[in-house]
């Protein structure tokens, strides 16, 4: 007998695996975040040079992108819990290194730098399996559910993280290094608590073949090449958000809490978008609704280019987050169901290399045409882009444009190969 329909409301809560995962995930967000604006705050402190904040952001993703292949096998040939145990560990222990330096007056910036490339080599090896973990922790038919509900949690944690780091950099930065101290230490002590069970495990020997796995499972499955392509050339060529703070000087003229009002809009979109999903489920056209949603975040661009009004400037912002939430949302799905569990790992690391390489050169691809051509033209440039590659993407990748239902036995049945699958035991 086929299983129930979705439910929306709450059902992924009802399984304790993802409740802990949840709790965890959402504390470790919120310090992190609140760890970063401390970090920004204080090299600029110690330097006062501009180009120290952008070696701060290179620290962490440099690492992360030297080391996506090996995380990515990693997390398909050991237990992810394990490698989140251990990761968590680590970054507690660097919360605890950048309070220790600043509360005794030894931080330099070269020992913060340090701190952060340990940081991002660590976050190399949690991401895989972080992704890779979820859909052990709750029955196919509620993944969906949990995808909306940590997309929500996690938002929501980005938005106060800063936000308390703010408060707390009245009192110094060793008062926010604290209070992430204390939150990594909490959400280790619920990771270790969590039990998960199930996972496949894959045997393959560790050869370049086997490392670069993820790699030929997203080429051989269209669906989810055009899925993650198109998450990229999206972000690539709309990041209008880059340049937020020449529209809140130049064209808007609403200054400091005006600039953070845009900050805030596109998470609260996203924040919208997720709570929507976690109450009224996708059903059907999930194909087509992701490629609408990539055409309504390039459309929203537009808009937000074109506007000298900030109630309007702010409502696309909003309308571009809810967009992406829901594109996020069916391409979460897509990749993690399809996906089998001994590749899930190899293939997170590719699909989040995809991600990050999108935010990075989207801000630089952002950047460049500003120079060029002027603020406004390179977005409405980009914007437009977004929407040409939306309807390209329903020709080229028409397997994609054709996924209906994001029902697991259906999206394996029609997506997901049995030959080929390498040696594996359940755990």
């Amino acid at each position: 007998m086929p299983e129930a329909p979705p439910k929306p409301g709450r059902v992924a809560f009802r399984h304790p695996a993802f409740r802990l995962y949840w709790f965890a995930r959402v504390l470790a967000v919120l310090a992190v975040d609140a760890q970063v604006t401390a970090v920004g705050w204080q090299v600029y402190r110690i330097t006062g040079d501009a180009l120290s904040l952008g070696l701060v952001g290179l620290a962490q993703f440099g690492p992360f992108f030297l080391l996506f292949l090996p995380s990515g096998a990693a997390a398909d040939r050991f237990r992810r819990i394990q490698i989140l145990r251990a990761t968590m560990a680590v970054q507690a222990a660097c919360a605890a290194a950048f309070l220790a330096i600043t509360v005794t007056g030894t931080a330099t910036f070269p020992r913060i730098m340090a701190i952060l490339v340990v940081l991002g080599a660590t976050r190399a090896f949690q991401m895989p399996a972080l992704q890779a973990i979820v859909p052990l922790l709750v029955p196919p038919r509620d993944f969906g559910n949990a995808v909306a509900w940590s997309t929500l949690g996690f938002g929501t944690a980005r938005i106060i993280g800063p936000a308390v780091a703010g408060g707390l950099l009245i009192v110094g930065e060793g008062a926010v290094y604290a209070f992430t101290t204390a939150l990594l230490t909490a959400s280790l002590m619920v990771v270790v608590r969590m039990q998960v069970t199930g996972q496949v495990v894959s045997r393959e020997r560790p050869t370049l073949r086997s490392v670069l796995a993820g790699f030929r499972f997203i080429w051989s499955r269209k669906v989810i090449l055009g899925a993650i392509s198109l998450d990229l050339f999206a972000v690539l060529l709309g990041g209008a958000t880059a340049l937020l703070p020449i529209f809140a000087v130049d064209v808007l003229g609403v200054g400091e809490i005006g600039f953070g009002a845009l900050r805030a809009a596109q998470v609260l979109g996203e924040l919208a978008g997720a709570f929507v999903l976690t109450q009224r489920p996708l059903r059907r056209r999930a194909g087509r609704s992701l490629l609408v949603a990539v055409a309504v975040f390039g459309a929203a661009t537009c808009v937000f280019g074109l506007s000298t009004v900030f109630w309007l400037s702010f409502a696309a912002l909003f309308t571009l987050g809810a967009a992406d939430a829901f594109s996020m949302f069916i391409r979460s799905n897509l990749v993690q169901i399809v996906t089998p569990d001994e590749k899930r790992g190899r293939v997170s690391a590719v699909n989040g290399i995809f991600i990050g390489a999108s935010n990075e050169l989207g801000q630089f691809e952002s950047g460049i045409t500003a120079a060029w051509w002027g603020v406004v033209p390179a977005v409405l440039v980009g914007g437009i882009g977004t929407m040409v590659i939306a309807v390209v993407f329903a020709f080229v990748f028409p397997a994609l444009r054709r996924v209906d239902s994001l029902d697991p036995d259906d999206l394996v049945r029609r997506y997901r190969e049995a030959p080929g699958r390498a040696p594996a035991e359940a755990e």
